[in-house]
């Protein structure tokens, strides 16, 4: 018999009456450690939830890689570069791109009665991935756009509709200013999109790429770049390596230079803010872990005071200090899985609560989202729960040495 364990068990198993502050020194240990690793689940969820939701519809507006023109790239002049079935199929067959799209970006001015906006028109094909915007789209349909012809369809946010006062299967107006030249299209309004992130709700609405390119003025073959998705997106900077490799600084027919760059260098305001909350799962992780390594102490160290008696009367026995001391480590086992189970329990409850329910709100305008995302991961939570359990066990090992401290004839005198 493991007899460290067998007068752990009966410490912590044991209900004395007379026992009036062990029992609540083992309920605030037990509260610390639960309390500690459900908010750390949390927290950690919440964050990875928020980071993959901004960053999915950062991705959504302009995928993971763009191919384009250097100086559109580099420098403040939009210019065409040639996306022809060969180029097309140098993309694809790079090793790790998963998706290939083309398309062409136009400046206008949408008008109606009563206001103007100015917007950018990005036309896109049948080739386009638009999962992304049916997941947004509050209103109407996607039409079927086309590089071929042009469908008088436009999708616009909620943000421009609001603006124009203008709802699905409305008509409106786009000007088109090119040095002296001015241009009028007429749209239908097929559908309304929403995202909450006002860098693009703001500026951004989608239509054929035919007509873009046609109000560009440039040739069948020409765009002003393509998209591309990529099957890791931790592994985005090697797969835009292999692309600066085939096709950066070569040239297309037109005498125009390729050029790449991935998402996180089109906007890196956006990805350096989160990158940052990454720094706040630490704090939060290590002050959590403070939290439960002291009431953790303190309940130990209340419980060896409590059980001096016991403790001489086990040296008196025979038993050596490092004996009592694994009991004691153990009674602070029992004590710490038991936290475990019910922080668990209340942490990862609180996250399928938020994750189907949507309980707590957000302000869309400040936080790009309306209701606070999460994220659940069981490799995550597993390293938490190790951590937790190692470091809390850690820290027991100084108060446990106590016993040493303890003579066995003074002990038995202990009040």
């Amino acid at each position: 018999m493991n007899f460290p364990l067998f007068i752990a068990k009966r410490i912590y198993s044991t209900n004395d009456p007379n026992g009036k502050v062990s029992r609540p020194a083992i309920s605030i240990a037990t509260a610390g450690v639960a309390i500690g690793l459900a908010v750390m689940i949390v927290s950690v969820c919440i964050v990875f939830g928020f980071k993959h939701t901004i960053r999915d519809k950062v991705v959504g507006f302009g995928c993971n890689i763009t191919v384009a023109n250097f100086m559109t790239l580099h420098g403040r002049e939009a210019r065409p570069v040639c996306m022809s079935d060969s180029m097309m199929n140098v993309l694809r067959s790079t090793s790790g791109v998963k998706h290939v799209q083309r398309y062409a970006l136009k400046q206008g001015i949408l008008k109606t009665d009563d206001d103007f906006l100015g917007v950018t028109f990005k036309g896109i094909a049948a080739e386009y991935d638009t999962a992304f915007i049916h997941n947004n789209l509050i209103s109407g349909s996607v039409p079927k756009f086309s590089d071929t012809a042009n469908t008088g369809k436009l999708l616009i946010s909620k943000t421009m509709a609001d603006k124009l006062e203008l709802n699905s299967g409305d008509k409106v107006y786009a000007y088109f200013v090119d040095d002296d030249d001015v241009r009028v299209r007429r749209f239908t309004v097929s559908g309304i999109y929403q995202t909450n992130l006002a860098q693009f709700d703001n500026a951004l609405c989608y239509t054929d790429l035919y007509t873009a390119r046609r109000l560009n003025g440039w040739q069948a073959d020409q765009a002003s770049g393509a998209e591309l998705t990529v099957n890791d997106f931790n592994e985005i900077n090697n797969v835009e390596n292999r692309i600066i490799d085939k096709v950066n600084r070569t040239t297309d027919r037109y005498g125009e230079i390729y050029s790449s760059e991935t998402i996180q260098d089109s906007y890196p305001q956006i990805f350096t803010w989160l990158d940052l909350l990454d720094l706040n799962v630490w704090i939060i992780l290590a002050l959590m872990l403070c939290v439960a390594g002291f009431t953790m102490i303190s309940g130990l160290l209340i419980i060896i005071l409590e059980r001096t008696n016991m403790i001489g009367i086990l040296k008196a026995l025979g038993a050596g200090n490092k004996t009592i001391s694994k009991a004691f480590l153990w009674f602070g086992t029992f004590i710490i899985g038991r936290g475990l189970l019910i922080g668990n329990a209340v942490g990862i409850g609180l996250v399928v609560l938020q994750k189907y329910t949507g309980l707590v709100k957000l302000d869309a305008a400040t936080y790009y989202v309306d209701t606070v995302p999460v994220e659940f991961s069981l490799p995550i939570t597993l390293l938490i729960n190790a951590g937790t359990l190692l470091v809390s066990i850690l820290v027991l090992v100084a108060p446990s040495c106590m016993v040493a401290t303890v003579h066995p004839a003074k002990s038995m005198r202990y009040e």
